[in-house]
């Protein structure tokens, strides 16, 4: 069962947090991790962020996804409001980094960012939130705000025990190299996108 095997308080550039690790072992080198403010247990619907992980938008700045901007707006928005971050270890919509970098060289062949992991014999969105949500229940939220555009993590709170609120908007304006990567999201895996 997934539990929280380490916590400390956090001060980083959008204010104080607790950091903690959730993994099924103690001994898990990547764990999800989670960044809560320190009020998020006082509000009666704490603002929410599914966030899964994307070393190249994150660490490197990467222009073809806007995956940076939507953490570091979520973390600033969650540090002012008060909430929750969950950051899933599920990168490239759960085919790895390695199998990421292969579908770059796929999208750069002229494939949208769905048809090349289908390429490489994976589904269009391998991600899963079950992880989050026993998360979420062992923080002891029954209702929540989520930061999404994606009616995928609003559909995984269907058939569980908490209740979305309200959605709350991460859309980050388009640059020229993700322009079409965001079409996709917005025509193809239907977010709910309005700048595209």
């Amino acid at each position: 069962m997934i539990t929280e095997q380490a916590r400390v308080q956090l001060k980083t550039a959008y204010g104080v947090f607790h950091l903690s690790a959730f993994s099924n072992d103690a001994n898990d080198p990547m764990p999800h991790l989670v960044i809560s403010s320190e009020n998020y247990q006082s509000l009666l619907s704490p603002n929410v962020r599914i966030h899964s992980e994307c070393i190249t938008g994150e660490l490197f700045k990467s222009e073809r996804c806007e995956c940076g901007q939507q953490l570091d707006y979520a973390l600033d928005y969650i540090a002012k409001h008060g909430g929750i971050l969950i950051y899933l270890r599920q990168e490239g919509r759960g085919i790895g980094i390695i199998n990421k970098i292969k579908a770059y060289v796929e999208q750069d062949l002229g494939y949208d960012t769905a048809e090349a992991n289908k390429r490489l014999g994976f589904g269009y969105d391998d991600r899963k939130y079950d992880d989050a949500l026993t998360i979420l229940e062992h923080l002891k939220v029954k209702r929540l705000n989520l930061l999404t555009n994606n009616p995928d993590k609003m559909n995984a709170f269907s058939k569980g025990k908490i209740t979305i609120e309200k959605r709350i908007p991460v859309e980050i304006p388009p640059n020229q190299t993700n322009e079409a990567y965001l079409k996709t999201k917005k025509d193809f895996f239907g977010h709910l996108l309005n700048s595209i």
